[in-house]
């Protein structure tokens, strides 16, 4: 339902490592200005490091978590200091989002209460504060770096730093195309969905707990379990007919049945706090008939046999027959995670788990397979193989978004160091004595 928010892993790696890890003898290690970064902050950050991905070389590693949390206060210090807003309601938005994260991680809000000896509320309360200045952080970094740009040139140069042996090694990647069939569903059986889901209404409307029928009812995975309750969200986080719906109720109103892309549900407004509302929803999904999936299958397997016997191409059978997003480009698809065409073999997997595309060559289109849409729908596809790029050595040729993309990050990381060392030389800055002989920092703070 909700559209991605960005929640760093070690914001959520912070909550999790204190109950999971070894107490620390607590002090402060830095001070930036008005801030401060406790042992604590240092030692989980470096727990999940290690339970991650292991560690060579202890203190080397917490000197680099050190300067990336003296970067992150910096930056806070000059957002403080150039009194750069940050909204309440934005900053809701996000600990309503995080800590759900948290809920559903440890099992259920007394699980949490257990795991970190404190309330929801209190738990609210400290992340809030945090994520504050992590929004803050952010948008101090974007005005910074924000029209950075490589040029070809500059991502060669930046190419040519690497020595043969240190290039990284890039495993079989893959382009894919697709065709995807989901069938469309009969009015009588959205009519059922409706009738029931109208019944429910009927039963809350009467005095029935909305957030016990979601759980017994509802068919979102993701709030069922939380008696459909959502979180804060503002506008534009929500898709239209859900948000118009949400936006117009009052405390403890329902609504009537709002039909989406993802199924029919009715909504519950719990609380609106500024230009963010808190609801609980019940989902209901209309569903496939198996004949229905049937024929979808048959018919998929049917042109890919065509297309094989070179009867017809992939593209024009998924322009005329696909019902994916991926119509348009003719099937071609962009991998979500990285925005580019390629896929690594896990990332293939997530996405089309039926399908074994390690054994399959370039040009080859697989057998029709069972899928379920981002919708959580069921559907039928066909995968073709438009390019396999086998494991090698990182090139400019096969791998140029990868290289482009660390060169820019490796060019913003640059304007923050500098920055940071104009910085420190108007800003109080202090660091404890066993951190003040680390040889890996980039910045040279005061020693």
């Amino acid at each position: 339902m909700k559209k991605l928010i960005l929640i760093t892993a070690a914001l959520l790696a912070g909550l999790t490592a204190t109950a999971q890890d070894r107490q620390v003898v607590d002090g402060i290690v830095a001070v930036v200005g008005q801030t401060i970064i406790k042992n604590s902050d240092v030692e989980q950050a470096y727990a999940q490091i290690r339970l991650r991905k292991g560690v060579e070389d202890a203190q080397l590693e917490r000197c680099n978590l050190l300067e990336s949390m003296l970067i992150t206060k910096l930056l806070i210090h000059k957002g403080m200091v150039d009194s750069v807003e940050v909204k309440d309601e934005q900053v809701e938005e996000q600990v309503d989002y995080y800590l759900q994260m948290a809920v559903a991680q440890a099992g259920g809000k007394e699980k949490l209460r257990d795991m970190f000896h404190a309330s929801y509320d209190e738990l609210h309360d400290q992340y809030f504060d945090i994520l504050h200045d992590r929004i803050l952080s952010q948008k101090v970094e974007y005005d910074l770096t924000g029209n950075i740009k490589v040029t070809p040139a500059e991502v060669a140069e930046y190419f040519a730093t690497y020595n043969s042996d240190s290039l990284p090694e890039i495993p079989t990647q893959y382009e894919v195309s697709e065709v995807v069939i989901e069938p469309t569903i009969s009015e009588a059986e959205r009519d059922r969905v409706r009738g029931e889901l109208g019944e429910l209404r009927e039963r809350v409307l009467k005095g029935d707990n909305f957030a016990m029928l979601a759980r017994l009812y509802s068919q979102d995975p993701g709030s069922a379990q939380k008696g459909g309750e959502l979180g804060f969200f503002g506008r534009d986080r929500m898709v239209a007919e859900f948000e118009a719906a949400a936006f117009a109720l009052k405390p403890g109103e329902v609504s009537p049945i709002v039909e989406t892309e993802y199924g029919f549900h009715i909504i519950q407004l719990i609380e609106r706090r500024g230009n963010t509302i808190n609801v609980r929803h019940i989902l209901m999904q209309p569903k496939t008939s198996s004949e229905d999936l049937l024929r979808a299958r048959i018919t998929l397997d049917s042109l890919a046999q065509e297309i094989r016997q070179g009867h017809v191409t992939f593209e024009e059978v998924a322009r005329k027959y696909s019902t994916g997003t991926s119509k348009a480009q003719g099937g071609a698809v962009t991998n979500p995670a990285t925005g580019n065409s390629r896929f690594d073999k896990e990332t293939f997997a997530q996405l089309y788990p039926g399908i074994g595309i390690a054994a399959m060559e370039e040009g080859e289109v697989s057998n029709a397979t069972s899928l379920t849409t981002q919708e959580n729908k069921s559907a039928y596809c066909i995968v073709k193989v438009t390019k396999k790029i086998p494991a090698h050595k990182a090139n400019l040729t096969d791998d140029y978004d990868r290289i482009s993309n660390a060169a820019l990050e490796a060019a913003k990381n640059k304007k923050i160091v500098e920055w940071c060392n104009r910085m420190v030389k108007t800003t109080y800055v202090r660091i404890a004595d066993e951190y003040k002989d680390c040889p890996n920092f980039k910045v040279a703070w005061p020693r």
